[in-house]
């Protein structure tokens, strides 16, 4: 471990991370990462480890992994070797959530480019009043679901 006085302070770690000084200590609160060694002073001092796993831990959040499984999974690494399946698991169930909700936004944006894609072609010729809905399009969307359509029917998948 670096010596005190060459470990970056919060302020520093907040300024490289985009994260604000009261997420950091938020963070350290949770479990997330382990406390940062303490100057004289009291004051917090972070090594590039620190500030690695830190990444790790934004990463993982703007995945959509919830904070409790973060701390979960930082607190079996921390334990060291003997859980390394455990953390395994975790991660598996986190990446398909993950698969699952691009399959998701993959949907959604092939609508919202089927849409741009409609409006910039009708705009310019003045006739994209009547382009809110695409019967075949959003019927299928709903079809799929097994909902019914925007225009009252029910289909089953």
């Amino acid at each position: 471990m670096p010596p005190v006085h060459d470990l970056l302070s919060i302020g520093e770690v907040s300024a490289r991370t985009g994260l604000s000084v009261d997420t950091l200590r938020f963070y350290e609160r949770r479990g997330l990462f382990p406390p940062p060694r303490r100057g004289a002073g009291g004051r917090r001092g972070f090594s590039t480890d620190d500030l690695a796993w830190i990444g790790v831990c934004q990463r993982l959040r703007a995945s959509g992994m919830p904070l409790p499984e973060i701390a979960r999974y930082a607190e079996m690494v921390q334990a060291g070797a003997g859980n390394e399946g455990e953390r395994l698991k975790l991660l598996q169930r986190h990446q398909a959530a993950v698969q699952a909700q691009m399959t998701v936004l993959k949907d959604a944006l092939d609508l919202i480019s089927a849409k741009v894609a409609a409006y910039t072609e009708a705009l310019p010729l003045g006739t994209a009043s009547e382009l809110f809905v695409n019967d075949g399009v959003d019927d299928a969307y709903f079809a799929a679901r097994g909902a019914a359509s925007v225009h009252g029917s029910t289909r089953t998948p």
